[in-house]
């Protein structure tokens, strides 16, 4: 019986499923982060036969699988697909191997079937729509460099950017100045700028200030409330031009919202969402994903198999009861 090796590559961990043709879960593992444009092409797929011999055991030798479906983060181009695909086909992995960017694989884990948007807001933000005609449409997500904004990372940098501006007198008072310090332990919000500039206190850290500003959001504060309520604006506006350039802004679809910011289910960000969507795109079905992401990859190798609906159905068995 065929086999698929699932693939789900982010910038925190990598997930890899060991996955037959009839939905049999055969194994699970988890290995370091995949960030290509960091730490190199190369490095990223070491993640991947990292996790692989945490499932299979350290004398795992490849091929792994008939199938490789790799939905990872850094495959924002077609182009950086086609390199991270070569680099995976040489190394034997599979046979045959699939890349894609992990909004798909967050898609297809959490709408019932191939079509709708996938929204990811996690530690950046991104976005992809399918068609059920099977058209896509997807985003650079480069960052500011292509009018992105928001995700863990960048709520973060402007929880900070305010708080620092709430102290020296730049900008309006709010809660955010004492949130910040109270959160790291410092006397000052400069202490902590300070500490990040000359590396004692590490930049990724930032992120460690979503739910600081969710906080604070929720209690009142304007300042952090225009934050977040940008972010709500952000996260909508990604989905609706997904669904307009495909012809579908009226039709009913799911809209699947995946990433930390989002499944953390914030109520005022979710409050957010919600209304500007019935506003916006009232025909679209709002979808918090409740499982893992490697299901979505394990699901579209499934269908690159040409696997039965049954398999599927026994795939999403399996994941749902673990989670």
């Amino acid at each position: 019986m065929r086999t698929v090796l699932a693939v789900d590559g982010g910038n925190s961990k990598t997930d890899v499923a060991l996955v037959t043709e009839d939905g049999s879960v055969l194994g699970t593992g988890r290995g370091g982060p995949f960030q290509p444009q960091i730490a190199g092409v190369g490095t990223a797929v070491d993640a991947i036969a990292e996790a692989v011999r945490a499932m299979l055991g350290p004398d795992a030798t490849p091929p792994f699988a008939d199938h490789v479906a790799a939905y990872v983060a850094g495959a924002d181009l077609p182009a950086e697909e086609e390199v991270l695909r070569a680099e995976i086909l040489s190394r034997g992995y599979g046979g045959h191997v699939v890349v894609g960017n992990d909004t798909f694989a967050l898609l297809r884990a959490g709408a019932s079937g191939p079509a709708g948007v996938a929204v990811v807001c996690g530690a950046g933000v991104n976005a992809a729509a399918v068609s059920p005609t099977g058209e896509v449409t997807r985003y650079p997500a480069l960052g500011k460099l292509t009018g992105d904004w928001g995700g863990g990372f960048g709520l973060g940098e402007e929880t900070l950017w305010w708080a620092i501006r709430a102290e020296d007198g730049r900008g309006p008072a709010t809660a955010l100045r004492q949130a910040v310090r109270e959160h790291f332990g410092t006397g000052t919000v400069e202490e902590l700028c300070l500490d990040i500039h000359f590396g004692r206190t590490s930049a990724e850290r930032l992120h460690e200030l979503v739910p600081v500003l969710m906080a604070v959001a929720n209690s009142g504060d304007a300042v952090a409330g225009a934050v977040v309520t940008r972010m709500a604006d952000e996260v909508t506006v990604l989905a609706v031009v997904a669904l307009r350039r495909l012809g579908l802004l009226e039709t009913p679809m799911e809209v699947v919202l995946g990433g930390g910011v989002l499944t953390a289910r914030d109520p005022l960000l979710n409050c957010l969402i919600e209304e500007r969507f019935a506003e916006q795109a009232p025909q679209a079905k709002l979808i918090v994903a409740d499982v893992p992401p490697i299901m979505g990859a394990a699901l579209l190798g499934l269908d690159a198999l040409g696997a039965t609906e049954e398999a599927k159905a026994a795939l999403r068995a399996h994941f749902h009861a673990a989670v």
